[in-house]
């Protein structure tokens, strides 16, 4: 048992990277430890199967393990992430009474979000409201519309869906045949 953690350690030590190696680096080292673990099973004993199952486990999580380790400033956790949408979804069900998240979550919360962020880091101003680039502003009131009418339609769909699929099919006709 005691080798076995002292395997487990080794691994975290790699993944914590006090030295703030480069991720080529930290991957290369973790790449070591995998192949010592898979050629020298034999100090773990019975955990041995539970070491391999770490290996497979590690595998599938390859390509975003070391994320932080190339991006500088990334966290190596996402719990603030994580406490950050908490709190949203905490906040948007007390204001609406629901007990799921908001539907309009999905079409606008790429602009709630931001809105949630900025309320908490300062009170906003009356010229805070005043967009800066009017073109910019423009682009993402259309992108929000063009989600919105994508929605709609889901609706439509769900009403009734032969006719739905019916007006499809009649603009599809239109469109094949000639004027």
């Amino acid at each position: 048992m005691r080798a076995a953690f002292d395997r487990v350690w080794r691994f975290a030590a790699v993944l914590a990277n006090e030295g703030g190696a480069g991720g080529p680096c930290v991957r290369r080292r973790y790449r070591d430890l995998l192949a010592s673990l898979a050629r020298d099973r034999a100090p773990c004993g019975r955990l041995a199967g539970a070491l391999d199952h770490f290996r497979k486990v590690t595998r599938s999580y390859w390509r975003g393990l070391f994320r932080c380790d190339d991006v500088g400033g990334l966290p190596r956790t996402n719990n603030d992430l994580e406490q950050f949408f908490g709190s949203y979804r905490y906040h948007e069900r007390r204001a609406s009474g629901r007990k799921v998240a908001c539907p309009g979550t999905v079409v606008r919360g790429s602009v709630r979000l931001i809105a949630a962020a900025a309320t908490r880091s300062r009170p906003i101003g009356v010229s805070d409201l005043i967009p800066s680039d009017l073109a910019a502003w423009r682009q993402l009131r259309g992108s929000l519309q063009r989600r919105q009418a994508v929605r709609a339609l889901g609706r439509r769909f769900r009403r009734d869906p032969v006719a739905y699929l019916r007006s499809l099919e009649d603009a599809l006709i239109n469109q094949a045949l000639p004027p």
